[in-house]
């Protein structure tokens, strides 16, 4: 080409949660049951609408307006239920202008580093949901700096590691925190978000909580908003429709802004998201018009804690029935509907071989795993070793899981799966089985 139409970030967008479906669609066509533990859509694995959200959905289709343009920003009515709903819960005044949606967090992400000032970087947890990484990777033209979340400490970060990265990144601008956190379903105490913020504060930078899951914290898990840590520090909280109703489809999310009065560059900034989002015109109309009669609804609050019950009962499952093989480590989530899975250092060190294939869905592995280079035993690397765990365990079993390091930008090697099986004996197996085949 004459000019290089290449994005100079473009290496860094990846997607290993929907990447590895080509492999498995490859493995289905060769007769292949397959389990997909690897996105977190609880609808496809299952999980029912409630009828009463589907009336309240299927009355509003009946509207002429529901097919309308919103204002940029969203509708309006249902801004200011969102900001009542939030002040009442975090003691902090929102207000309905600093509140935007978009057509799904990843959008709302999208736009979050994209009008990000190119040289101003967000430090981030590692492991991390892949389009926070991938999406700030490709515009800072580098990968994502991160601060390192630690199996050994539940998945909490060392606030030391997290104060060095900022002491001696001066780039760094923003640090974010996912909570609870998406893939290891660990939920931040008040202690250290108070960290996080004392540490924002002491080196001038703001907040950026991603929220998208605090309908489903366990109970006990002692979740706390970033918005009632934050003080007056400039923060941004994202929170969503697709996880709690569960709705993935609506594309629904949105940014909450606060005290962006307190530092005119973050009113700037938060200025030019709505522009950018101006230059769109939207976002879908139809699930911001039902919100606030689905959100509002007194069954919603039942509804969400016999979820939060239920999947904190599979995830206590599942971490006893893996955590009984000795080649596995596992910490028991407090949040979401996921479970990383890390491997034990004896397990790392040697050649592993997973049960036989079929010829054909061999001959395919064979041809994967000629383009995924072997780590070097005792290397302490893994970066291979997982995905060629997964791709590995696939062929054999069927079951599709994600491997930490290249789906979740992860310095320590392991596979993630999902908590969200909706028939309660084939999520007993599909746990039995990776145990068994290791065995």
């Amino acid at each position: 080409m004459r000019v290089n139409i290449i994005h100079p970030g473009a290496g860094e967008l990846r997607y290993e949660i929907r990447g590895i479906v080509k492999f498995a669609q490859k493995l289905a066509r060769t007769g292949i049951d397959i389990t997909w533990e690897n996105i977190g859509d609880p609808v496809a694995k299952g999980e029912e609408v409630p009828q009463w959200v589907r009336d309240i959905v299927a009355e509003k289709v009946q509207q002429s307006s529901s097919y309308a343009y919103s204002p940029t920003k969203g509708l309006l009515d249902t801004r200011k239920f969102l900001a009542d709903r939030r002040t009442q819960e975090t003691g902090v005044k929102l207000s309905a202008d600093n509140i935007i949606f978009f057509n799904g967090l990843g959008d709302a992400v999208t736009k979050l580093y994209t009008w990000l000032h190119p040289r101003a970087r967000v430090l981030g947890p590692n492991p991390a949901y892949p389009t926070h990484s991938s999406i700030e990777g490709a515009h800072g033209r580098s990968p994502m700096l991160t601060y390192k979340l630690d199996p050994a400490k539940g998945w909490l970060p060392d606030v030391e590691d997290v104060r060095n990265m900022v002491k001696y990144n001066p780039s760094i601008t923003a640090l974010l925190i996912i909570n609870p956190d998406n893939p290891t379903g660990m939920v931040y105490p008040r202690e250290i978000l108070e960290e996080f913020a004392a540490l924002a504060r002491e080196y001038d930078l703001f907040l950026i909580a991603d929220e998208i899951y605090s309908g489903l914290a366990f109970p006990d898990s002692g979740f706390v908003s970033m918005a009632e840590v934050a003080g007056d520090l400039p923060t941004i909280v994202m929170r969503g429709l697709s996880k709690e109703i569960p709705w993935p489809g609506s594309r629904c999310g949105w940014l909450e802004f606060y005290n962006t009065e307190k530092d005119e560059a973050f009113a700037r900034y938060a200025q030019s998201i709505e522009e950018a989002k101006m230059i769109e015109v939207c976002s879908t109309t139809l699930p911001q018009a039902v919100l606030p009669a689905i959100m509002g609804d007194e069954r919603y609050p039942d509804h969400l804690a016999a979820r939060q019950a239920h999947y904190a009962q599979r995830a206590q499952e599942a971490a006893t029935i893996l955590g009984s093989q000795p080649a596995l480590d596992v910490v028991t989530p407090k949040g979401a509907f996921y479970l990383p899975v890390t491997f034990s250092e004896e397990f790392m060190q040697k050649p592993f071989v997973l049960p036989a294939a079929s010829p054909e869905a061999q001959a395919l592995l064979d041809a994967e795993l000629a383009n995924i280079p072997e780590d070097d035993p005792g290397s302490g690397s893994g970066t291979s070793f997982d995905k060629r765990f997964c791709y590995q365990l696939m062929a054999a079993t069927g079951i599709c899981t994600v491997p930490l390091s290249t789906g979740f930008n992860s310095y320590i090697p392991g596979f993630r799966m999902t908590l969200l099986e909706a028939d309660d004996a084939t999520f007993t197996r599909t746990l039995q089985t990776i145990v068994s085949v290791l065995g």
